[in-house]
């Protein structure tokens, strides 16, 4: 799905994309890992692999050295995915690290891929990373 500066941010923050996550895919960082998860969902829906693939911790286990596979994967996922709405659940902030839980709707086809995750973040040289994501649905 391919998103205009002036669609509203997939996020579910009622903000227009380009004043909204896309300033993190376009370099600004954010400020606490809410942001950064919120931005990471707007990266799947707006296929921009590069974004994920920056922001995920080395000792995520899908963390890989193969970038060209991993982002593949990744594209392939978001072409052939249909993000409905982002749900934050919950959201514990820490100095280093911090949780989101969340609810992505999507799905692929008519099949219903929709799940509940706490994601784990991490604090590295004042950069928040995708560190693990532990399934609760």
């Amino acid at each position: 799905m391919k998103i205009s500066g002036n669609s509203f941010c997939p996020c579910g923050s009622q903000k227009k994309y380009k004043k909204c996550c896309r300033i993190f895919h376009f370099g600004e960082t954010p400020s606490t890992a809410l942001e950064l998860m919120k931005s990471r969902y707007s990266a799947y829906v707006a296929n921009n692999p590069e974004y994920i693939i920056n922001t995920t911790h080395k000792e995520n286990s899908d963390y890989t050295t193969n970038i060209q596979e991993w982002k593949n994967s990744i594209n392939s996922f978001s072409k052939y995915s249909d993000f409905k709405k982002l749900e934050i659940i919950d959201f514990i902030d820490g100095q280093e690290v911090a949780y989101v839980t969340f609810k992505a709707t999507i799905f692929q086809g008519a099949i219903d891929s929709s799940f509940i995750e706490k994601s784990k973040f991490i604090k590295e040289e004042n950069r928040w990373l995708y560190h693990s994501g532990e399934f609760i649905q």
